[in-house]
């Protein structure tokens, strides 16, 4: 069988990995991994139990194939598996299952096992080497690329992680098929996200190719996939740490979406909904400073509502977002920043921005 993939590369010195995109690609996981990693052979699997029955049988069957030993761990999905708890739990079974220096975990799922999968390869035997394998597409164009791992504590999201590179990350399109649409079209949002970022020429495909996209066209989404990963892997080489600034661009109208999922619980609205809110709000507060004009936000508002994403900000207290905000990590010496554009591929840092001049952008019907 001849495979059909793209290849994003990571160019981080030594912990330098390649993104592989492409549909149907699991098969060639074998291959990629042994040249990823090549003295492991033994795999630690976690996956979580909505991806158990379909795509990690797949990966399973693969890598049993290959001659590898394999582990699987199984997570409830859902923001509760990223605990503490959780955490040791998989620690426990994978030191029960002899898992040790030449073992490798994969990760399969969305952002949650990512996140958690990622945490416990970084500590586990003080690091073991990591494989995001994303399967929704929220995780193949964010949080699968540039090492951040994370688990929640009761009163704090992502308070407790590390920054943890994979040795690769494999996305295989067809596993977007299994997702709800409503889940599929959230990731959509970051992936307009990144357009008006540093891509005016994506925002322009994504114009022109909103049906096939939709349709979920392999072609057209291995196309905004790759786009996506190269804008997030050159803003990780730059920033891999978060030391810079740089990397704060990814946050564009996340301040609003932060606080509005923390005011309306999480789970009412999904990640990509909330942020294509904040991108809205964020794009209306910039053209009421006379950062950008009105064409700009009636642009991006189309493109998003062209692809079923709210754009209006639900009912809420813009006061209590106001508060929320202000535990916001662009926070810095008590000042709130605001990522907000100034021409279509391009956003800064903004601070000083005031309250009355927000409060008016949410208060806004």
């Amino acid at each position: 069988m001849i495979f059909s993939f793209r290849t994003v590369d990571v160019r981080l010195a030594e912990r330098a990995y390649a993104i592989r995109i492409g549909a149907n690609i699991l098969e060639h996981l074998p291959i990629w991994l042994a040249e990823s990693v090549p003295r492991s052979r033994h795999a630690v699997l976690i996956a979580d139990h909505n991806v158990f029955s379909t795509w990690s049988e797949k990966i399973e069957k693969s890598l049993g194939l290959q001659g590898y030993r394999i582990t699987h761990l199984s997570v409830p999905a859902g923001e509760a598996s990223k605990s503490v708890r959780m955490a040791e739990r998989l620690w426990e079974m994978m030191l029960t299952d002899r898992a040790d220096r030449g073992s490798v975990v994969l990760a399969a799922g969305g952002g949650v096992v990512g996140d958690l999968a990622g945490f416990v390869a970084a500590t586990f035997a003080r690091g073991l080497p990591l494989v995001q394998i994303p399967t929704t597409l929220l995780s193949q164009v964010d949080s699968s690329v540039g090492g951040k791992t994370g688990i929640n504590l009761p009163t704090a999201k992502n308070i407790v992680g590390c920054f943890w590179q994979p040795s690769l990350v494999v996305i295989d399109t067809a596993t977007l098929s299994t997702l709800p649409r409503r889940e599929f079209v959230s990731g959509l949002a970051e992936v307009v996200k990144y357009g008006m970022i540093m891509q005016p020429d994506l925002i322009d495909y994504l114009e022109e190719h909103a049906l096939a996209i939709l349709a979920q066209d392999s072609s057209a989404l291995t196309e905004i996939i790759s786009r996506s990963c190269q804008a997030k892997a050159s803003v990780v080489e730059l920033d891999e740490r978060e030391t810079t600034g740089l990397r704060a661009i990814l946050n564009y109208g996340h301040t609003f979406a932060h606080a509005l999922e923390s005011a309306q619980g999480y789970g009412t609205l999904l990640h990509g909904e909330a942020v294509s809110i904040g991108m809205h709000l964020a794009a209306k507060l910039a053209c009421r400073m006379g950062r950008i004009d009105a064409e700009l936000v009636q642009r991006q508002q189309n493109l998003l509502e062209k692809f079923e994403l709210p754009t209006q900000l639900p009912a809420a207290d813009p006061e209590e977002l106001w508060r929320l905000m202000q535990h916001d990590k662009k926070v810095e010496h008590g000042r709130l920043r605001f990522v907000l554009p100034s021409r279509m591929g391009h956003v800064e840092l903004v601070p000083d921005v005031p309250k009355e001049m927000v409060l008016s952008v949410m208060s806004d019907r």
